[in-house]
């Protein structure tokens, strides 16, 4: 029995959900294989790695952003304030990281 089509649109919110969700555990598991130490055995800095790193780390937060604390769904400024926010912290991170 559905309740102005209030079923439907939850078994599809659950279907993306579970979509956004695999997609970020293959997106995790990519970014731990990234790791060099993985075939060399040894931890070494690399600036293009990290930088991959972190891009991945936007996707992946912007991703739990929008689906799972509904940013999505929220008004356009506060879309534009967590883009923002998310921006300006993988940034600030990967220039500490390369001083």
């Amino acid at each position: 029995m559905t309740v102005f089509g209030y079923r439907e649109h939850r078994h599809e919110t659950e279907r993306s959900l579970t979509w956004v969700w695999i997609v970020l555990v293959a997106v995790t598991v990519g970014s731990w294989t990234l790791a060099p130490a993985h075939l060399t055995h040894t931890a070494q800095a690399s600036v293009p790695v990290t930088a991959l790193v972190l891009a991945l780390a936007f996707v992946k937060s912007r991703m739990i952003i929008g689906h799972f604390m509904e940013v999505n769904t929220a008004p356009r400024w506060l879309r534009y304030a967590t883009d923002g926010w998310l921006t300006a912290l993988i940034a600030t991170v990967f220039v500490i990281y390369l001083f």
